[in-house]
């Protein structure tokens, strides 16, 4: 395969051939299917709007995302011509391959990678102009009405470690390594990440993970990002709302997330960097025996210093318990530990190619400020929730002012 192509292919369903064997456009696909103002939405707009949106795996129905875009589009333009702003070619070309480098193209790339799946580049066009006119608009509007200062700054800096951060909503499909069939877990891990809704992603979980959270879907409950390990949290931010990570290999097993949704509280450059948490080890894997004994000791414990108790007598190896720094910790422990609050429990692990049930318990995380805090960018990004907070109440205030109609 060549470099383009593998770069194409992590688009994953852009080279599913989905263009073969679609109906024959309707006749009347010019048509005006919404009108916004004094502006129309053609069906084929739509239509051109909604295939690029299923390329690019959009949570929820694509219709009908479609259309809300088209007729943000339409207001945000015109609000952007009310003040003499327009999108130049160069900005065009800058705005097309800064959109095709998240998928690690180049514009030419992507445009061609669109075409192949029936999206025309003038529709390409048309999403980045729009975005780069509303941009333009409101930096000028309400740029100037923003000011950060050394307080404002002082403030973000000192959240507490917990107060208000990132936060995070993901699923997740463990895919066990036995030896031997180690190309079979990873050709179906490659065709999970490929999968671009929650719904699909679900199945997959309830089908395939090892995880007790496959029942549920692999669904997780909300997280700090803070919380995650370094390198995961790199994997998580790179995602959009439904897109699913490569496969990252872990002690025995590959691990697949989705992000399902990302709430973002005050700046908090604080990071983990040591946990103490308690590991005991239970003959029998996930077998109904060995998980009778963890919902046992679970019912014993209220804290990691009642697990010595549960391991007097036995060898030294069954208990692991101390404070290790981020770096000591195993991938899929940290990721395990980031899941939960002190004294809290997961019997989501195991060891030994599945033969030995861990119990793990979180006893104390220890955090600290960032080392190195980039004041700027943290001025940066306060400017940014500022104005987009503006951006968006003059968004609902076109959308009430303008007429409207759907045909």
């Amino acid at each position: 395969m060549t470099t383009t192509g593998k770069k194409i292919a992590r688009l994953g369903a852009l080279l599913t051939a989905l263009v073969l064997g679609q109906p024959a456009m309707a006749q009347n696909l010019f048509a005006p299917v919404v009108k916004v103002g004094d502006s129309v939405v053609t069906g084929y707009e739509l239509a051109q709007r909604t295939r690029m949106l299923e390329i690019l795996n959009a949570p929820g129905d694509p219709a009908e995302l479609a259309e809300k875009q088209l007729i943000e589009d339409r207001l945000k333009l015109a609000e952007a011509a009310r003040f003499g702003i327009t999108v130049s070619p160069e900005d065009l070309a800058a705005g097309k391959e800064e959109f095709a480098a998240r998928a690690n193209l180049s514009a030419d790339e992507f445009t061609a990678a669109l075409a192949q799946a029936g999206v025309a580049e003038e529709s390409f066009d048309a999403f980045v102009r729009s975005g780069i006119a509303w941009r333009q608009l409101v930096r000028g509007r309400y740029g100037r009405l923003v000011t950060i200062d050394q307080q404002d700054i002082d403030r973000a800096l000192t959240t507490a470690p917990n107060g208000e951060a990132v936060r995070v909503l993901i699923s997740e499909i463990f895919i066990p390594t036995p030896p031997g069939r180690e190309a079979e877990a990873q050709a179906l891990a490659e065709q999970i990440s490929q999968i671009g809704t929650l719904e699909g992603f679900a199945d997959a979980a309830r089908r395939y993970s090892a995880a007790p959270s496959g029942r549920a879907g692999g669904r997780v409950n909300w997280m700090p990002l803070a919380d995650l390990p370094a390198n995961l949290r790199g994997v998580i931010l790179g995602l959009k709302p439904g897109q699913v990570s490569r496969p990252l290999p872990i002690p025995g097993a590959l691990a697949l997330f989705q992000l399902r949704a990302i709430e973002e509280g005050g700046y908090k450059p604080y990071e983990v960097v040591a946990m103490d948490y308690a590991a005991y080890y239970i003959a029998g894997g996930r077998s109904e025996e060995a998980l009778r004994r963890a919902a046992e000791i679970k019912s014993r414990v209220d804290q990691c210093d009642d697990l010595y108790g549960i391991a007097q007598g036995q060898p030294p190896s069954v208990l692991d318990r101390g404070r290790k720094t981020v770096g000591e910790i195993p991938q899929d422990v940290a990721y395990e530990l980031a899941k939960l609050d002190k004294n809290e429990v997961s019997t989501g692990l195991t060891r030994s190619n599945g033969q030995t049930l861990v119990f793990l318990m979180l006893c104390d995380r220890e955090t600290q400020l960032a080392a190195e805090v980039d004041e700027q960018a943290v001025q940066t990004e306060l400017q940014n929730q500022q104005i987009d907070r503006f951006a968006n109440q003059l968004l609902a205030r076109l959308k009430a002012e303008t007429r409207i109609v759907r045909y």
